[in-house]
């Protein structure tokens, strides 16, 4: 079983940020659209996952995205990371996305990812609010320990029911595999367009699911600067370190001049699917269940 995912933020926090170079949003468009383009060509439907911003902001993107066919999900209303939000915060937050997303696109919203997959140890309480808005499929765990957080000690790769203090989830962890001794994510992200294509491909090969999630700016080979101090913090919410900065430029940017042209040829070499799709395919009463405790 092989889900295929976008997430879908880059107009609106762009235009929250000022954004001015010439092109920027045609250039996203134009990309979206040959993404949507070559996933009619092979007859697949993938889960978008958008900001809520999105359906405020730019709701003709979001609105063309579910006219194509494709499943729309929820990754928050402005990108910040759940772990940097209060409950409070992060109630007002999903709701806000949730209803934005469902007037947008007159549809139900059944699937969630946490902004940059920060939902963890330290804020386990987001599965109440997920379950509490709606929310019945999640794809925001990375189960291994990571730069900004993870879920170590999750112990699964591979769809499975949450329990957690009475409400119950199906959760799409992302698919890690162990590079150098560390967990990484090889089949989305920076370390897709890190890693070559025919590793990709064994990777997939020896696991019955994987997880693959792209940006839509990663495939697009334009290269931003380093950003500023308070352009990071502001961004990111955390300090903004030469480190950070420089590990943020390095991570935006590598790989992107191909970028494209693999993921096309990723899509042509294997059957995927959807959130959705996926979930109608699993018997979920056999399942794996994790239980997480307070």
């Amino acid at each position: 079983m092989n889900i295929l995912s976008f997430d879908i933020e880059e107009w609106a926090l762009a235009k929250a940020r000022g954004e001015s170079r010439e092109g920027f949003f045609p250039n996203l468009d134009a990309y979206l659209n040959r993404i949507l383009d070559e996933l009619d060509k092979c007859g697949i439907k993938a889960t978008f996952f958008c900001i809520g911003l999105m359906a405020i902001d730019f709701p003709q993107v979001v609105r063309l995205i579910q006219s194509r066919g494709h499943e729309i999900g929820c990754h928050s209303h402005s990108h910040i990371w759940m772990n940097k939000m209060s409950a409070d915060e992060a109630q007002d937050d999903t709701h806000s996305a949730v209803d934005a997303l469902e007037q947008c696109i007159g549809e139900k919203v059944r699937s969630y990812r946490a902004p940059a997959f920060s939902i963890g140890e330290s804020n386990k309480w987001m599965f109440e609010i997920l379950a509490e808005n709606g929310i019945e499929c999640d794809a925001s765990i990375f189960p291994a320990k990571r730069d900004f957080g993870g879920f170590a000690n999750f112990g699964k790769k591979e769809p499975c029911t949450i329990e957690y203090k009475g409400i119950r989830l199906k959760e799409f962890p992302i698919c890690t595999a162990m590079v150098l001794g560390k967990e990484m994510a090889y089949s989305g992200g920076g370390y897709f367009r890190l890693f070559p294509l025919w590793y990709i491909k064994q990777q997939m090969g020896k696991v019955d699911y994987t997880m693959s999630y792209f940006h839509i700016d990663d495939l697009i080979p334009e290269y931003d600067g380093i950003l500023s101090k308070s352009d990071y913090e502001q961004r990111f919410k955390e300090p903004g370190t030469l480190k950070r900065r420089y590990l943020r430029y390095f991570k935006s940017n590598i790989g992107k001049g191909n970028a494209l042209t693999k993921l096309n040829a990723l899509i042509r070499s294997a059957d995927f699917i959807n959130v959705y799709q996926a979930e109608e395919l699993i018997n979920w009463n056999e399942a794996p269940v994790v239980v997480l405790y307070k």
